[in-house]
């Protein structure tokens, strides 16, 4: 079992397949499914330092799209269900969302709230390009910054080669 961790390890760090992975990870995990695509993007850019602004780009624009496939499936569900009736919590939630409008997708990238705040504001029928525009800056934010603190700020302290090392 070991060795067939190592060989998938090793065989998705490659550049050609490791960044056709990221986009996927990314993609996946920025839809409703419980998924995070930080340790793929993390363990990439660690083994291949070099490819640091192209996995981040890539990651971006996969979870970019993953958020605009929420946004979609917000605005679908809208349609499905007009006579849903709000608790006073959702009401103020609903409220705040609408005064930010697209901005509020901004924070798509927050774990638990992201994924379904950027279908809500395809429920509420926010204009998709800004949602899809704020939705990716805060997603590349979030992977800069925590790809960047994990490589430069702990080097040494999280070393994917180190599970197939002999």
């Amino acid at each position: 079992m070991d060795l067939l961790f190592c060989s998938a390890l090793q065989w998705l760090s490659l550049p050609r397949h490791g960044l056709s992975t990221i986009f996927v990870v990314a993609l996946v995990s920025a839809t409703l499914l419980p998924m995070g695509s930080e340790p793929a993007v993390f363990g990439f850019v660690k083994l291949n330092p070099e490819m640091f602004w192209a996995a981040v780009a890539i990651a971006t624009v996969g979870n970019a799209i993953g958020g605009a496939i929420n946004w979609w499936i917000g605005y679908g569900a809208k349609r499905a269900y007009e006579h849903y009736k709000h608790s006073p919590v959702q009401a103020r939630a609903l409220a705040w969302l609408e005064r930010l409008g697209p901005k509020a997708c901004f924070f798509a990238f927050l774990p638990l709230i992201g994924d379904p705040l950027t279908s809500i504001a395809g429920w509420l029928k926010f204009p998709f390009w800004p949602c899809f525009f704020w939705g990716a800056l805060g997603k590349l934010c979030r992977y800069v910054v925590m790809t960047a603190a994990l490589i430069w700020v702990f080097p040494g302290q999280f070393d994917p080669a180190s599970f197939c090392a002999p």
